[in-house]
């Protein structure tokens, strides 16, 4: 019997991206951690930490942005999600400026430098999430919902844009989450945004970073970027993305089915903190033998 660990990195690693909304370089360096450390953020240039915490999520305007006291860290999203892809319960996130660098605007280059670094196995029993109840939180027409599910994490994700080149498109996706099926059917699904809005958020000192190298872009009526899209549904599959890393904020990899429509990082944010909030919404499991684990992760080192 194979016992089910924590897990963290190998060794530390280190990339440089610009900011999204700065336009500025950032450098980022992911850094292992003790057992029960969870992830933290670390932010250099302030000496300042801040950990993955639910409540200190108080900005989700374009993406999810931790902030306790004077530190920020923005757009954390896209690296979360290839954090919870692999599984990683431990980690130490540092950072010299207010955001995460977009790279590409999808997870990819974050799967590929955890998959640089290494996974290591701990000494500790790796803790999930089990959603006991129905956990739903609304906001108009829009909602998210956490229900249980004994066969993993199951996530259904429906979006609804009123414009010709996303409704040309397939706007439902499915994933059966474990660390193949998120970096294939999602991790390369890039942020996208519309150019008139860019071009008002940049006279507004926002998005400085943005361009056709890190989003996909829309006009009125169709796809700017001169290659088109990764996946034929890849709008549907970026917001699931999203949640991946949105939901990932509530400490631990969740044991649910997650379903959604037109959520995004707030609405997300906000049904985390609805389970939080409720303690017999959830209960902490543990797997000492790992075939027992309906979630399938990368094996470690």
């Amino acid at each position: 019997m194979t016992k089910l660990y924590q897990r963290t990195i190998a060794k530390a690693i280190t990339a440089t991206g610009i900011g999204l909304h700065s336009g500025k370089k950032v450098t980022l360096t992911l850094q292992p951690a003790e057992v029960d450390t969870g992830i933290v953020f670390e932010r250099t240039d302030l000496d300042a930490i801040v950990p993955m915490d639910a409540f200190l999520v108080v900005d989700t305007m374009m993406s999810s942005n931790l902030v306790q006291g004077e530190a920020r860290i923005g757009t954390v999203e896209h690296l979360l999600s290839a954090v919870a892809a692999y599984g990683l319960d431990n980690l130490i996130i540092q950072v010299d400026a207010p955001e995460i660098p977009i790279m590409d605007g999808s997870a990819a280059p974050f799967l590929y430098l955890i998959d640089q670094a290494g996974v290591k196995d701990q000494t500790q029993l790796k803790k999930f999430i089990k959603i006991l109840k129905p956990v739903e939180v609304t906001d108009g027409d829009k909602w998210a919902r956490l229900e249980p599910y004994d066969d993993g994490f199951l996530m259904d994700f429906e979006i609804d844009f009123n414009h010709a080149a996303i409704a040309a498109t397939e706007q439902t996706t499915r994933l059966d989450f474990n660390t193949a099926n998120f970096a294939i059917e999602v991790g390369q699904a890039r942020t996208f945004g519309f150019l008139k809005d860019i071009e008002y958020l940049q006279m507004n000192n926002l998005a400085l970073g943005g361009s056709l190298d890190n989003a996909v872009v829309l006009d009125d009526d169709k796809v700017v970027n001169e290659g088109g899209l990764r996946y034929p549904n890849e709008f549907v599959r970026h917001k699931m993305l999203d949640a991946v890393g949105d939901l990932y904020v509530i400490g631990h990899p969740l044991l649910a089915k997650f379903s959604a429509f037109k959520s995004g990082h707030a609405l997300n944010n906000a049904l985390i903190r609805a389970v939080l909030n409720d303690e017999s919404s959830f209960e902490i499991v543990t797997f000492y033998d790992k075939n027992d684990c309906p979630i399938v992760y990368v094996e470690a080192a």
